[in-house]
């Protein structure tokens, strides 16, 4: 059996996330019926993030195993040739049999864009969050702070079902991408929660719209370790899996 490492880019905006569901159309469900489409061979994706509906990927990781012998260049051509506008994949690795996607990662980054003061252009909207109410940016970096370093992140996931929610920020930081009128929040760690960066974005920005609501907000909610706080979750349009960097073993 040979092992391949493919890259892929796409618009979530009309999948359930990466992982295959029933009844519902996902990305990897996507990629490997197209597979079959292709080369009448069936293969099966594992990626190294499940993301959510609606959100996006330039640098997602996945690996699939085949029997078949094909050139990746070809195999890349083939593929790409056959999937719908929305994905593509960027790049096709031979890699060992014992590489994981999900092994050794080192750092994933991730954008989150809020367009903040006027409307976004039809072309670039499903992309980001359009945030009605200003918000002071130098507060939103004092608020996204508050979540760098290792933290229990129960407060800012999905529930009470999971044993272990402490999680490592290496580093967040705001930029103003002018050309397209949008803030990029950039989210760097070893791994996340579901949800956790939408939430950690949502609070942040309901934290720097408001006067009555100040930074030790923050420390409180996190501190309390309750998934039922009440901060709002940022819609999942707005996050983008940028790049996956993995650890040499």
């Amino acid at each position: 059996m040979n092992t391949y490492k493919i890259i892929i880019a796409y618009d979530g905006t009309d999948y359930a996330g990466w992982q295959v569901q029933p009844a519902v159309l996902s990305v990897s469900q996507q990629l490997q019926k197209t597979f079959y489409d292709v080369f009448k061979h069936p293969i099966k994706l594992v990626g190294s993030s499940r993301t959510d509906a609606g959100v996006h990927a330039l640098g997602q990781v996945a690996i699939f195993k085949t029997s078949m012998n094909i050139e990746s260049k070809a195999l890349l051509h083939a593929w790409n040739n056959l999937l719908p506008a929305d994905i593509i994949v960027r790049s096709i690795l031979p890699v060992s049999s014992d590489f994981h996607p999900q092994a050794n990662v080192a750092q994933k980054t991730y954008w989150y864009h809020v367009f903040n003061g006027i409307r976004p252009l039809p072309f670039i909207q499903r992309y980001g969050y359009y945030c009605r109410y200003s918000f002071d940016p130098e507060k939103l970096c004092q608020a996204l702070h508050v979540f760098v370093g290792t933290h229990d992140f129960r407060s800012f996931c999905t529930g009470w079902d999971m044993d272990d929610t402490v999680r490592t920020i290496d580093s967040i930081s705001l930029h103003y991408i002018k050309r397209y009128k949008v803030y990029r929040i950039e989210v760097k760690g070893p791994g996340f929660l579901r949800y956790m960066i939408r939430r950690i974005v949502g609070a942040c920005l309901e934290v720097a719209s408001r006067r009555d609501l100040q930074i030790p907000l923050l420390h409180e909610v996190l501190a309390e370790k309750n998934p039922e706080q009440t901060l709002p979750k940022a819609p999942a349009k707005g996050l983008l899996l940028y790049k996956i960097k993995y650890r040499t073993v």
